[in-house]
């Protein structure tokens, strides 16, 4: 599981910069439907984003398991898999409810700002471009609406419901 958890946050500290090295100027407000043939250049970042550093491993339900054989309209939408560790559980929240409340200003500092529990490698979303999170943000509300909230934070001192993957206590 280490292994894994060094996987998601190398992943997720390596974003390139587009080819151009430009961001997008396209709004969420003038964003094509989902499904579309012709999509920005930074929603489709986005969508690239998503896959290598590692979102849809815990944010998509089945999509680690399955080798990303998930249909794109269940990406990040969330998931019912806790992880449970010293801090309790947490579940990989549905992040297209959850970005879709936020302003892509709101986004940017939110993932640079943000402490959250393990697993999430918070730490290594600070480490992306500004360019890299408005491609994710562009993408997660390109995809619109989906799924629903993920099981609430379960302190360490109460059992979860299952399925869950147990954490050993980090080494002294």
């Amino acid at each position: 599981m280490r292994s894994f958890l060094r996987s998601a946050a190398l992943a997720m500290a390596l974003t390139l910069m587009p080819p151009d090295g430009k961001a997008d100027a396209q709004t969420p407000s003038s964003k094509p439907a989902a499904g579309t043939v012709k999509t920005s250049a930074a929603i489709e970042r986005g969508r690239y984003l998503s896959k290598i550093a590692g979102c849809n491993d815990c944010h998509t339900p089945g999509y680690l398991l399955s080798a990303g054989k998930v249909p794109e309209n269940v990406w990040l939408t969330g998931d019912t898999l806790g992880w449970r560790g010293p801090w309790g559980t947490t579940y990989a929240s549905n992040l297209r409810e959850k970005i879709a409340k936020m302003s892509e200003a709101q986004w940017l500092q939110y993932a640079k700002t943000a402490e959250l529990r393990p697993p999430m490698p918070w730490f290594t979303l600070r480490e992306m471009t500004e360019v890299d999170l408005r491609a994710l943000y562009r993408f997660v509300v390109y995809l619109g609406p989906g799924g629903g909230p993920a099981p609430a934070y379960v302190p360490p001192d109460q059992e979860p419901k299952p399925p869950y993957v147990t954490f050993p206590a980090p080494p002294k």
